[in-house]
């Protein structure tokens, strides 16, 4: 198995990192879920999908970089963003989700064709943001109808067995779970961005530039005083 390499102190780094990326994108699950803590897939298929291409991660490094560019410190690009993504969804991803994931590496290319007659690689930096800013609002259209429609779905659930046990018959066991993995797949931008930022902020760029580092074991301070505009401290096992 792909997770027997990780040891306790990684896994637990892992989790918090992938708690900190959920926050930051609105408290909503990461796609890939318990697949990305332990770096395999839980489904036991196995994949025959082709390897990414230099060119394919060249791509994502680009994409990456949009959505985390260089400022005073290093962009995903300098963090080798791009190859953490394909190895994410190679490695941690279902079939259907690489499908989708694939597949919007095209959808990006032909969005910006169309909007602006080049490629997404020969797109200028802005031409590139004002793309991804577009499938970003998408994305979160899409992800909040899928949230409403679960939740709906849940409360229809409750009600019927409330109602069921208020009747004097024995309340139905189906799991209303079952109806919300009927919706349709996740929007693919919402996957790289998801996997921009659990990378980037990873990384040893991410982690010691970004962010404030300090090795552990250090000292125990109970509480630091803050000045706005400070990084944030990089979390620790």
């Amino acid at each position: 198995m792909a997770n027997q390499g990780l040891t306790e102190k990684e896994m637990i780094t892992r989790r918090e990192a992938i708690l900190r990326v959920s926050a930051i994108l609105g408290g909503i699950a990461l796609i890939g879920g318990e697949s990305l803590l332990t770096g395999c897939r839980t489904d036991g298929s196995v994949n025959n999908d082709k390897p990414f291409t230099t060119e394919e991660i060249a791509f994502l490094d680009e994409v990456a970089d949009t959505i985390l560019p260089t400022t005073s410190t290093p962009g995903a690009k300098a963090a080798q963003t791009g190859a953490f993504m394909a190895m994410m969804v190679r490695d941690t991803y279902d079939e259907k989700d690489r499908k989708t994931f694939r597949d919007g590496m095209q959808a990006i290319d032909d969005a910006t064709k169309k909007a602006h007659n080049v490629g997404f690689m020969q797109a200028t930096p802005q031409q590139r943001l004002s793309v991804l800013e577009q499938l970003d609002r998408d994305q979160k259209s899409i992800s909040d109808t899928r949230e409403t429609n679960a939740r709906n779905r849940s409360l229809a659930w409750l009600s019927d067995q409330r109602s069921e046990g208020a009747a004097g018959g024995t309340p139905s066991q189906t799991n209303p779970a079952a109806g919300i993995t009927e919706d349709p797949p996740k929007h693919y931008f919402r996957m790289m961005k998801e996997l921009t930022l659990l990378g980037y902020f990873t990384s040893e760029i991410g982690m010691t530039q970004a962010q404030r580092y300090i090795e552990t074991p250090g000292r125990y301070d109970p509480c630091v005083p803050y000045a706005a505009g400070e990084k944030n401290w990089a979390g620790h096992a």
